[in-house]
């Protein structure tokens, strides 16, 4: 992986991350296919509307239906049909989210399925082994997500040991030849190629940690830093002193990576502050329960007023659903429960978040990042149709 800065304006970025698999434009939203799949969308779909690079998760596709099984069919990429870059998450944070169900050690995380509830163990060294025979290009070290709140004396023992683990990540990816498929659409052809490593960078709320967990993150040498642990129930005051500190001490030639913040808002703010990568399920998620995003707010589609309204969702956007249907078809559509909603709200939605992120590069490129920031704060923060 190589990672290249072209232009800034202020703090803000935009660069290109090479992989063998193409190019990524920074700063890049990553469409969520926790399950090998962004829900609702098809890889053909998720091309046409722009995303260049997917996220899919290592807990998940290891419990179900396997990492070898995956391996054994080609890798993830040929498993799912889609030939650009994916970045696996390591599933430190999906491990967390299931606190009455896991036991941490030194070691690694004896955790039971969400789904069948058998017992598993997660170590460093396993999550590495998972994520190389998926063959995914981007690995995140697996780390211990500090919950929100933690006291200090809990944060520091968290920070130790995600600073170990993930030292074990990366003296497993340098010992290792990873089992991942060869270049080529769906894996075929080219030569084998090892993974890039991400160190995430922990410490909870407490801005010395994050230094310190950042440093020896540095020390130990990654392709790229993670901020992690945010957006799990801080205020936004918070999470944005975070970002306003720990940004500028991040190396400035490698990708900064904001995980799991999505909310158009934060990324404007993390945008400004220099980070690079952003993934989320908002855009899915709420494009499923019927709330879209629109360059005049939010609209909720269920809503009366929208039973007979013969416009577009959103008049300025050329998407698929913008171009052929009216707001009152797909307020009919959501209420009546059909499949059809959720794909017509979920190609919105992502390609109003792809969209979004381009005009971002475009102003930042044009040193105009300011103004676009102001113009879609009041926007984002007063232009409402619920």
């Amino acid at each position: 992986m190589k990672f290249s800065l072209k232009n800034s304006d202020n703090k803000s970025r935009t660069g290109v991350i090479e992989t063998r698999r193409g190019i990524v434009h920074t700063p890049a939203f990553m469409p969520v296919g926790t399950q090998g799949t962004v829900k609702a969308m098809s890889p053909e779909e998720l091309r046409e509307i722009g995303a260049e690079i997917i996220l899919s998760n290592t807990y998940h596709l290891y419990l179900r239906p396997g990492h070898e099984i995956i391996h054994q069919l080609g890798g993830l990429h040929k498993f799912i049909n889609w030939s650009g870059p994916i970045l696996t998450d390591s599933g430190g944070f999906q491990v967390y989210s299931l606190s009455s169900l896991r036991r941490i050690t030194e070691d690694g995380v004896e955790f039971r399925s969400h789904i069948d509830g058998s017992l598993h163990f997660l170590s460093p060294e396993k999550a590495m082994e998972i994520q190389a025979m998926l063959g995914s290009d981007i690995a995140m070290a697996f780390d211990e997500c500090t919950p929100y709140p933690a006291e200090y004396d809990y944060a520091v023992k968290s920070l130790e040991l995600t600073t170990k683990w993930a030292g074990r990540c990366k003296e497993y990816l340098e010992k290792s030849t990873p089992p991942v498929p060869p270049l080529g659409r769906g894996g075929e052809g080219g030569v084998m190629s090892s993974q890039a490593l991400f160190g995430i960078i922990q410490g909870g709320m407490y801005k010395d940690l994050r230094k310190k967990s950042l440093e020896e993150l540095m020390e130990i040498g990654f392709d790229g830093y993670a901020a992690g642990g945010l957006s799990v129930g801080e205020s936004k005051e918070e999470m944005y002193e975070i970002i306003d500190f720990i940004t500028p001490l991040m190396p400035a030639d490698k990708p900064r990576y904001l995980m799991g913040v999505g909310d158009l808002l934060d990324v404007l703010v993390a945008v400004e502050n220099g980070f690079d990568m952003f993934d989320c399920v908002m855009p899915t998620r709420n494009a499923r329960n019927g709330t879209l995003f629109t360059s005049r707010g939010r609209i909720s589609i269920k809503r009366t007023e929208f039973k007979s309204d013969p416009k577009p969702l959103d008049p300025d956007c050329n998407c698929y659903t913008c171009r052929n249907y009216s707001r009152a078809y797909l307020r009919h559509l959501f209420l009546s429960k059909e499949i059809l909603s959720m794909r017509l709200n979920t190609i919105h939605n992502l390609y109003f978040y792809l969209d979004f992120f381009g005009k971002m590069r475009e102003a930042i490129n044009s040193g105009t990042f300011g103004q676009f920031k102001k113009h879609w704060e009041k926007i984002l923060r007063v232009g409402v149709m619920e």
